[in-house]
């Protein structure tokens, strides 16, 4: 990312330009931007060019909580950095049942470098998300995706129900730990449906990782998840702590991508992620009964979700 220059803080960010050569701190007030008016005729503006010039790796990491994301996450952003890539990471955190806030522990266990300008890491808080993620992760993934290189999500951790990360990212990460349980365990929490990487952590437990990559290896095999679309889901071991493991981790995401871009299958998961995403704000924001009324929901290739969102909410307020 180009050096810093100072831009006014009461400026709106109106476009991707003044994104790049403000740095981190202009991305945090775009991104309050986001938060503040979703709806502003600025803000769909900026969203709608982010949209059309996406250039980062979407990465989604999930897994139980305690299972070792927040320092995978940590050994993932340095190995980025020693090859050069700029990092973007979106940590979505549990929030208070009585405040609404979290508690944003995520950030506190980095070890990065908070004067690199090509790092920049958001904490959000889950509120009543079930999915894993927060509500604001897709309109500030598609704006980190325009600016880095590699945008790196870690849900909530939440259990079953943690597989909205399937839309948002290009490439799932899914995290467990020695002694989490058999296959038929992880059969049931739908492990075979989400991921593309799947990485045993604390593979310093030697023995008892071994264990686990067996009856993750056999969940697969159970749930077909060879079957699918060509590409067969590796099992890694990685010692975040030791940082062992962390380079093969990083090649087969790199793998993946290259499978994805191939044939076009990147652009199209894509137009499916962004298709979704626009059926499922539509049913937040109205109801079934404004998915009955707003019609035709689709989304022709190449359009922006958020453009396309913000005609659908003009209709069916007048409608």
């Amino acid at each position: 990312m180009p050096p810093c220059h100072v831009i006014p803080a009461g400026l709106l960010l109106m476009n991707l330009s003044d994104l790049r050569a403000g740095g981190k701190a202009a991305l945090a007030r775009a991104l309050a931007q986001l938060e503040r008016a979703p709806d502003a005729a600025d803000t769909i503006d900026l969203l709608d060019q982010a949209h059309a010039e996406p250039q980062a790796h979407v990465v989604g990491m999930t897994g139980p909580p305690g299972v070792g994301k927040s320092t995978l996450m940590n050994a993932l952003i340095s190995g980025w950095r020693a090859r050069g890539r700029r990092v973007a990471c979106i940590a979505v955190d549990p929030s208070s049942r009585r405040s609404g806030g979290a508690l944003l522990g995520d950030r506190t266990r980095l070890s990065t470098d908070p004067d690199d300008q090509d790092i920049f890491v958001r904490s959000m808080a889950a509120r009543d998300r079930l999915g894993g993620l927060a509500a604001l992760t897709v309109s500030s993934m598609v704006l980190m995706r325009a600016l880095y290189d590699v945008v790196l999500i870690e849900t909530v951790g939440v259990g079953q129900s943690e597989t909205d990360v399937v839309g948002v990212a290009d490439t799932v990460l899914f995290c467990v730990q020695p002694g989490s349980g058999d296959s038929l365990q992880f059969m049931k929490a739908g492990i075979a449906e989400i991921p593309h990487v799947v990485v045993v952590t604390k593979a310093d437990m030697e023995q008892a990782a071994r264990r686990a990559r067996s009856d993750v290896l056999g969940a697969l095999s159970l749930g077909g998840a060879e079957e699918g679309d060509g590409w067969q889901v590796p099992v890694l071991m990685v010692s975040s702590q030791r940082r062992e493991g962390v380079d093969e981790l990083i090649g087969a995401i790199d793998s993946h991508r290259d499978f994805l871009v191939q044939d076009g299958r990147l652009d199209h998961e894509r137009q499916i992620q962004a298709q979704q995403w626009l059926v499922e704000a539509v049913r937040e924001r109205w109801g079934r009964e404004g998915i009955a009324r707003a019609g035709d929901l689709g989304l022709p290739q190449g359009t922006s979700p958020f453009r396309r969102l913000a005609e659908l909410n003009a209709r069916l307020k007048t409608a």
